[in-house]
């Protein structure tokens, strides 16, 4: 089973690029972030007549998650628990009925700038209810994969420019405990977990030739449960996808897993 992540920026927008790339990579499940988009109005048509199950969790202009599935999905949860006042449209997760059962989590962390502030209050408080949920997934002792744009990059390699970052809520000392207190519950970070180094980046800005030059940032990430971790055969970055026609300024990181 081949899961992926991938902060699309625009389903709409990025249509084209985003079914090539299905055609091209042929993932088994794909988790969306960024879809920006009400429910009603994605373009479901182009992906189930090409055979994809499809569930979202939209909000109009911004935000927007959904799953795209080759495989049967079950027991979809839309939203994060822990407030019921959040109405941000950044959490959905389902199962993935193949040869085992996958509980797949697909997220869109907020980023939190400026910082200090309240966008920087809800960044951390929205990572301890993602902890609180991480925990009681694991408790499940099933394959579990938490998999999206964390808006975090969890070390000094995992940028080109370090020293730039500094001061924004990506790299903030705060953000990086409080998404390493959620992989120390027991995942594991597919990417390191097979990778090493720097110069792996999931994130290349629009602005200032930073797909040119590489200067990119590492904060899409796939966490494996134990069971998860079991299973996994293979992780890569399809760094190639930022070359293509229109694409997102992130490109789609996947794992593989015998299931």
């Amino acid at each position: 089973m081949k899961i992926a992540t991938f902060n699309i920026n625009g389903v709409k927008a990025r249509l084209e690029a985003l079914l090539a790339w299905l055609e091209a990579a042929e993932p088994d499940v794909v988790l969306l972030q960024e879809i920006k988009s009400v429910d009603e109005g994605f373009p479901r048509a182009a992906f189930e007549d090409k055979g994809w199950h499809l569930e979202t969790h939209g909000q109009k202009g911004f935000n927007g998650v959904a799953i795209l599935s080759r495989l049967p999905l079950e027991d979809v949860v839309r939203g994060l628990p822990g407030d019921p006042e959040d109405v941000q449209a950044r959490w959905i997760e389902a199962t993935v009925v193949g040869e085992r059962a996958v509980r797949v989590c697909g997220l869109y962390l907020p980023n939190g700038n400026p910082a200090p502030g309240p966008k920087y209050d809800y960044k951390l408080g929205w990572m301890e209810r993602m902890k609180a949920r991480a925990a009681e997934l694991l408790a499940t002792e099933e394959p579990v994969v938490l998999a999206g744009d964390y808006n975090v990059i969890p070390q000094a390699e995992d940028a080109a420019r370090p020293e730039v970052w500094v001061t924004d809520a990506l790299f903030l000392p705060e953000s990086r405990a409080a998404f390493r207190r959620i992989v120390n519950l027991g995942y594991t970070e597919a990417f390191r977990a097979r990778t090493f180094g720097p110069g792996h980046y999931s994130f290349w800005d629009y602005q200032a030739g930073a797909w040119e030059k590489n200067n990119g940032i590492r904060i899409d990430h796939l966490l494996l449960s134990p069971q998860a971790a079991d299973l996994m055969t293979d992780v890569r970055i399809d760094r190639e996808v930022r070359s293509g026609e229109k694409p997102s300024d992130h490109v789609p990181v996947w794992v593989e897993l015998a299931a």
